[in-house]
């Protein structure tokens, strides 16, 4: 697809190491990139007590073997909502989140168990609603002079040792003042919080790719500091 009002929701494939969830080659302006951010979209523990506890006994391990892994706060990947608008070639993409964190993420998504934790149904979202499922940031970073940049990760981190990866992590709850859910916010709180998470999706991955290269924020390009766009996940992360 060459134009980002044409976006295409392919069908989930369980046995592909990579599913393609929703294709926008030109990008999504901030303007048209949207947040619903709830308790509904939180995973839910399983009804297995022995395989719900092996995400602790998981945890612990990694942290023995590399103590400065850090247990910090996530925005779950809940699912999104593809909005038309009237003509179809403006489409705006809502996303919905939920909270989880770093050791959840350690001991269900990347667990050798891993598939213990899905659910047989058509539903996104119900497959995985026992995995911990952190949104992740990534960019695609060219230089100047035509070069792709790539990093390759520490052997001291919790997934992909040693891989060549594109500069990226996560957005943080914390930059957006979220530790927990506050389930008595009025609506016009919660609408405010929607906007200040959603700008986190655009300012997180311009803040990974600052930390992780060096490169000033400044000297970034427009398309890479104000357009966005929903890839591809690793399994069903």
């Amino acid at each position: 697809m060459s134009k980002a009002g044409n976006e295409q929701k392919p069908v989930m494939d369980p046995g592909s190491a990579f599913t393609l969830l929703l294709s926008c080659p030109g990008g999504l302006p901030r303007s048209r990139v949207y947040v619903d951010f709830g308790v509904s979209y939180d995973r839910i523990p399983h009804p297995d007590a022995d395989l719900e506890e092996s995400i602790n006994e998981i945890w612990t391990c990694q942290v023995e073997k590399k103590p400065s892994l850090y247990n910090g706060k996530k925005f779950r990947y809940g699912g999104y909502t593809l909005h038309h608008a009237e003509g179809g070639n403006k489409s705006s993409l809502c996303l919905q989140l939920g909270l989880t964190d770093y050791r959840t993420f350690v001991g269900t998504n990347l667990s050798p168990l891993w598939e213990d934790f899905l659910v047989s149904s058509e539903d996104g979202s119900v497959t995985c609603q026992y995995l911990a499922n952190p949104l992740g940031n990534g960019a695609i970073v060219e230089t100047i002079n035509k070069r792709v940049l790539v990093l390759q990760r520490s052997h001291n981190v919790g997934e992909f040792p040693g891989y060549f990866v594109f500069p990226g992590g996560h957005s943080e709850p914390a930059e957006v003042g979220v530790s927990s859910h506050q389930t008595n916010k009025i609506s016009t709180d919660h609408e405010v919080l929607n906007g200040k998470i959603s700008q986190e999706m655009f300012e997180g991955i311009i803040r990974e790719v600052v930390e992780e290269i060096g490169v000033p924020a400044e000297s970034l390009s427009w398309i890479a500091r104000n357009s966005a766009a929903v890839f591809k996940s690793p399994r069903w992360l």
